[in-house]
């Protein structure tokens, strides 16, 4: 599928991918082609005509590689054919894409539940700790942290240091984790030992800067 068909394709209004769609594309498991000829199925609902004429008439496309992609995504599991009687009782051939929003139903499912684990471990600590509900930056902030790899207890760990330190917003802890990574800290055992090198020693050189910055956040939002 070259470039100059794509183009036509999106002109045409031939094929519309919603955003949300391109989060899941990875994990559908599909190449860039047969995700583009799935979208344009979907434009056509979920159940029409077996028409490959149409579809590769549509698309600028030859027949054949219409059907290789109807016979790729039926073997994935994406599509399906079904024979079914029409109003006026005649047989018709369907495509049917029950199994595509099936899979894109169980991705969704999943991502929401592992997102509601993380708001259960981390979110719901932070927003007991600050006593009140984070605003959509703040959570989108915290998110980036997790993304980056960042460990929920050293999160937690950051958010108990500002919070004994009087100081419940987002900045300040992302300071605290900004030092313990110059610092080599990545766990809760680390924090612990940085204190007592800290307490016994007084070395400053080892200790965070804790001044509070003086930040609106929700100026920000």
């Amino acid at each position: 599928m070259n470039n100059s068909n794509l183009l036509s394709f999106f002109k045409d209004g031939y094929i519309v991918i919603p955003i949300s769609l391109f989060k899941y594309f990875k994990d559908l498991k599909i190449s860039t082609d047969e995700f583009i000829f799935l979208m344009y199925l979907k434009g056509l609902g979920n159940n029409f005509l077996f028409n490959p004429s149409k579809f590769s008439d549509d698309l600028n496309m030859d027949l054949s590689k219409v059907m290789e992609y109807v016979d790729c995504l039926t073997n994935k599991g994406f599509l399906s054919l079904d024979v079914l009687k029409n109003e006026k009782g005649y047989t018709e051939e369907v495509v049917l894409l029950d199994g595509f929003y099936q899979k894109l139903s169980l991705l969704m499912m999943n991502d929401a539940s592992n997102n509601s684990e993380i708001n259960s471990s981390v979110f719901e600590m932070i927003e007991s700790e600050f006593g009140r509900t984070l605003g959509p930056i703040e959570i989108e902030i915290i998110k980036a942290w997790l993304s980056n790899n960042m460990s929920e207890e050293l999160i937690k760990e950051a958010v108990k240091e500002a919070v004994f330190n009087g100081v419940s917003n987002l900045r300040y802890i992302d300071k605290i984790l900004y030092e313990w990574g110059k610092a080599g800290i990545k766990n809760v055992n680390d924090v612990e030992e940085m204190r007592k090198k800290r307490n016994s020693k007084n070395e400053q050189d080892d200790d965070i800067d804790m001044e509070i910055v003086d930040w609106n956040w929700f100026d920000d939002e």
